[in-house]
């Protein structure tokens, strides 16, 4: 089995935020934006602690382009045609106005293979397969949070290691005594691991590895500790230009949408009445949250 790394989905709070001390109110092109809306949105743009208006002023210069794509979508009479997003959950009317709307007003990006080729010549090694290892391991749990059993499980994973010195051979019998991993069933080992597969300390020590060694001390992770020996490896190597061009491709794809379609946004709200809010103060961009 492998050892997974596992992020907790974070929880998204429900309170709504409180809007800041009333001000004049929000109008795009004579349609006013109700604070109880700027609420609701302020829940899908979480902030620093420290910055409480960031994320009410987030949420009124969202809901304001939204507003000046939905009127620019009925000023144009675009055709609306719902998609399914998933299995049962379709478009709004209004999202596929708006989709609509960009749709046609952003052209797709233009290029071709020898621009896709200089990228890739000037930094080749950017484009390089994972490393594969065929590894095996013996898992002491404990949680760095209670340091006296971290402790024990450290001790005990060094009792271990010093045997294993000893005779290397006995580490398949070793780890069906002593894992607390359901890979101690095959003697430990968990194999064929890929980039991402395994936690971050895990995955560093065996980069550094000799084929067939076991390493030098326990490894530390979010799980305990691990005795690691690492059976086999297949470095990453450089990909042909031929098997990255689609991801090139993909990557150039998204890039000229993003900066087109902002460049399509700052035209609306140039072109817009736009009162009761500043759209070109934006302090959450500059610190890179959008």
């Amino acid at each position: 089995m492998r050892v997974i790394a596992i992020t907790p989905e974070k929880s998204r709070s429900n309170k709504k935020a409180s809007a800041p001390e009333p001000a004049d109110p929000i109008l795009v092109n004579g349609v006013e934006i109700s604070s109880e809306a700027i609420a609701t949105e302020a829940q899908h743009h979480p902030m620093p602690k420290d910055k409480p208006g960031w994320a009410w002023r987030a949420a009124a210069h969202a809901l304001v382009l939204k507003e000046l794509l939905h009127q620019t979508a009925q000023a144009q009479a675009v055709e609306i045609k719902p998609i399914e997003l998933s299995e049962g959950q379709w478009e709004t009317e209004l999202e596929a106005s708006i989709r609509a709307l960009i749709e046609n007003a952003i052209e797709p990006a233009e290029y071709d293979e020898a621009m896709l080729r200089a990228t890739y010549d000037a930094n080749p090694s950017r484009f390089t397969s994972p490393s594969l290892y065929e590894a095996a391991h013996i898992l002491f749990v404990a949680s760095a949070d209670d340091a006296v059993r971290y402790q024990a499980a450290l001790q005990q994973a060094q009792l271990v290691l010093a045997e294993l010195k000893t005779n290397p051979s006995q580490f398949s019998r070793l780890a069906q005594e002593y894992s607390a991993c359901p890979s101690k069933a095959n003697g430990g080992l968990l194999g064929q691991l890929a980039a991402g597969d395994t936690v971050p300390e895990f995955e560093a020590v065996l980069a550094t590895m000799t084929e067939g060694a076991i390493y030098s001390e326990p490894v530390a992770t979010r799980y305990g500790y691990h005795i690691i020996r690492l059976d086999a490896r297949e470095r990453g190597q450089v990909l042909p230009f031929e098997a990255v061009l689609p991801y090139l491709k993909e990557a150039h794809e998204k890039a000229s949408w993003v900066k087109k379609g902002r460049e399509y946004m700052q035209r609306l709200v140039q072109g817009a009445e736009i009162k009761g809010i500043d759209m070109a103060d934006a302090p959450w961009a500059a610190a890179g949250r959008f």
